[in-house]
């Protein structure tokens, strides 16, 4: 899953954005409001972390122009207020859900998964295809009994391509889902990707090529 985490306090958001990241989401970091509203426009996520209290455009503001627009990502707040009042008025501009500061990193995870899943078709907890079965939930992927040491982009893109169901996923849809912002989009990155996960499936060949179009399996 993609996530915009937006937090004021620097050092805060990139100590959760490497924690989230070690979890397997591909994270991007807005430390104000502004900010997060131009990544919102140029990138699809799927979960908005929302610091509520945030210098310049409040927090609440940014929730209000994401629910305003459209914008299809749940958002989660974050706050040191946590009166049931805070709560309630979070919830009644828009948030998806709402967690007090301080927090436990483990809770996050389980509420920003908890969130990615409304936003997206349901899914079997464990993708199955013939003898491939992965595991969002553990990181865990095994072919035939074998467990497979994938890094977390192959992981990503391994799961992408599983949960299309046999449809065609195009590089740029896979570079949009599996990386941040900091992804090149002109380089080979997807295929040296997708290169590797095959080798580390083996055979039979389960990733297809569909020229001009993307990847399926």
């Amino acid at each position: 899953m993609r996530v915009l985490l937006v937090e004021d306090h620097e050092e805060l958001a990139h100590t959760v954005a490497a924690g989230l990241r070690r979890e397997g989401m591909a994270v991007d970091v807005a430390l104000d409001g502004d900010a997060a509203l131009v990544r919102a426009s140029v990138h699809r996520y799927d979960v908005v972390v929302l610091d509520r209290d945030l210098p310049g455009r409040h927090g609440d503001d940014v929730c209000r122009s994401l629910v305003a627009s459209g914008y299809p990502a749940r958002v989660l707040m974050l706050t040191a207020a946590a009166t049931v009042d805070d709560k309630v008025t979070g919830l009644g501009i828009g948030a998806d859900d709402y967690l007090p500061k301080p927090f436990s990193f483990a809770e996050l995870v389980a509420r920003v998964r908890a969130l990615d899943r409304r936003t997206t078709p349901a899914l079997p907890p464990v993708l199955v295809h013939g003898d491939l079965r992965v595991d969002p939930a553990t990181r865990v992927a095994t072919r035939g009994g074998r467990r497979l040491g994938l890094s977390p982009k192959e992981f990503a893109v391994l799961e992408l391509l599983l949960a299309a169901g046999g449809a065609v996923v195009s590089a740029e849809d896979l570079l949009e889902r599996g990386w941040d912002e900091f992804a090149d989009p002109f380089t080979q990155t997807v295929k040296v990707t997708i290169s590797r996960l095959r080798r580390k499936l083996g055979d039979p060949p389960l990733i297809e090529t569909v020229p001009q179009a993307g990847y399926r399996i």
